[in-house]
């Protein structure tokens, strides 16, 4: 049940047609993983924890560097040199301290995937390797989670939801890392915050039931021109990860 401070805390939420106190309570009884908390996975942290998520999962591992500032919004000049999870941890904690966040100071790796997702109810890949990206999604398939994967390059961003083991996956899209894929890559802050929200809502939509994940639909976004399209995609009969 909610308590008197979530009500008071998410009262203009709770007036959304179709959400109310039970999409709410939803929410708060929900555990999400985020990896990593950069510029993508950073302002999709900050929005489920303002949401009211009962838990958040952050996975990243290393320390904070000169030119990660121009997009992860949830670190600080100061903590320069320092964990980015925890950094990441402590801004959320002191934004929602009614939220309960867990801090990994790692990134995701065939050893730590299974057992991080179990503990999830729901997984946001915000990876910018494809070998990090298709781990989560293996085990989230395998284990039937939520998955939300997001991704951007240059001045062009997508989404994905999955409901694992019942629709279209990442691996039915990207059976493998592509050849000469890097870390770094052109990209402006503004637009991974856009990927962030939609990806944000994309989760809570598939949590809570409101209105209509798009699930099987890759969302496509060209900030340049601002179009946004629907691109409907069908499993894979061959794909390695949920055939």
């Amino acid at each position: 049940m909610l308590s008197d401070i979530d009500k008071k805390m998410y009262e203009w939420q709770l007036n959304v047609p179709g959400f109310g106190e039970r999409g709410q309570e939803i929410l708060r009884n929900s555990t999400a993983l985020v990896s990593r908390v950069g510029g993508l996975g950073g302002p999709l942290a900050f929005s489920l924890a303002a949401a009211g998520i009962g838990k958040i999962i952050l996975v990243h591992g290393g320390e904070l560097r000169e030119d990660d500032l121009n997009r992860q919004i949830v670190m600080h000049h100061d903590g320069l040199g320092e964990p980015r999870h925890s950094q990441a941890a402590d801004t959320l904690r002191r934004f929602n301290p009614h939220v309960e966040i867990e801090s990994v100071g790692e990134n995701i790796t065939e050893e730590n995937v299974a057992g991080l997702v179990s503990k999830s109810d729901i997984v946001f890949s915000c990876a910018p390797l494809f070998e990090e990206r298709l781990l989560m999604n293996r085990e989230a398939v395998a284990q039937k989670k939520l998955l939300v994967d997001g991704a951007m390059f240059n001045m062009e961003g997508q989404v994905l939801a999955v409901r694992g083991g019942e629709t279209t996956c990442l691996g039915c899209l990207v059976d493998s890392p592509p050849e000469g894929w890097q870390r770094r890559f052109p990209v402006i802050g503004a637009l991974s915050a856009m990927i962030a929200q939609i990806s944000a809502l994309e989760g809570i939509k598939m949590l809570t039931g409101l209105g209509s994940a798009q699930t099987d639909t890759l969302i496509h976004v060209d900030s340049l021109s601002m179009d946004m399209r629907k691109i409907k995609v069908k499993r894979n009969p061959n794909c390695r990860y949920c055939k």
